[in-house]
């Protein structure tokens, strides 16, 4: 089983770049979006029904910002839209899908770049959904918790390290947060199979950072240690360009 993440910056400017003919080239069995900014009604939705897909969208409150989705091939047993938390809500920041034998959660992370308010909220978020994921993964041991998690966890994982120190998105309180989170019985499933640097899945648009590689690596598929067996490969796809954002995808074996 094929499973994508991707924070596609904008739904319907990626479906200008070829998002669709991609997503029918790749042909996952499960798809999880963020930043879609786009209410369900803005889409032309007979695109992914003709390719066999289940839609199920969780947009922000605020018009063109934030939001998620999960696209499906297989009709999930149930779906939760949000994580009752009205204030990250609001925001569209997760939606879950319940499959036979796992869950499947398309998650996207506040962002401190624009300031103190936010960094502050990105922190408490942090705190909630770390309890939040200690509850549901006894609820659910088989948890795949995916999407743009807006932190680079080690060095290895963003181009400069150094220069980078003081920047949201690898400050020490964050990145403490993701030593916490992984060893709460999460694993990053990219590093299972790949331990090499220069790995990334966020570009700045300024610089011409793409090309040069100069990236960030802050979207993961995090997968409980019940499911780490499971997992038979996860990989990055930095060639697929919609976005400021690349897909990341991972395959398990829900079989076993």
């Amino acid at each position: 089983m094929k499973i994508v993440s991707y924070n596609v910056n904008g739904i319907r400017a990626a479906m200008n770049k070829g998002f669709a003919e991609w997503l029918q080239k790749t042909n996952p069995d499960i798809i999880g979006l963020q930043e879609v900014k786009a209410l369900e009604n803005q889409i032309d939705k007979s695109i992914f029904e003709d390719m066999g897909y289940h839609i199920y969208w969780f947009p922000a409150v605020k018009k063109g910002y934030s939001g998620v989705a999960i696209l499906s091939k297989e009709k999930p047993k149930n779906v939760t839209y949000g994580m009752d938390y009205s204030v990250y809500d609001d925001e569209g920041r997760m939606i879950r899908a319940d499959f036979e034998g796992f869950s499947f959660v398309s998650a996207y992370f506040p962002s401190g770049t624009t300031g103190d308010i936010r960094q502050d909220f990105k922190y408490q978020f942090l705190d909630d959904i770390y309890g939040y994921s200690q509850d549901l993964i006894e609820k659910i041991p088989n948890l795949i918790l995916s999407g743009d998690y807006n932190i680079c966890h080690k060095p290895i994982d963003i181009h400069n390290p150094v220069a980078n120190k003081n920047s949201s998105g690898f400050l020490p309180e964050e990145r403490a947060w993701m030593d916490k989170f992984t060893e709460s019985g999460f694993q990053d499933s990219f590093r299972l199979f790949n331990l090499d640097p220069h790995q990334y899945t966020w570009w700045s648009y300024r610089a011409g950072s793409r090309a040069k590689n100069l990236g960030w690596r802050i979207d993961y598929h995090m997968v409980t240690d019940r499911m780490k067996d499971k997992v038979k490969n996860s990989i990055i796809m930095p060639d697929v360009h919609h976005s400021d954002h690349c897909p990341i995808l991972i395959e398990i074996d829900n079989k076993k």
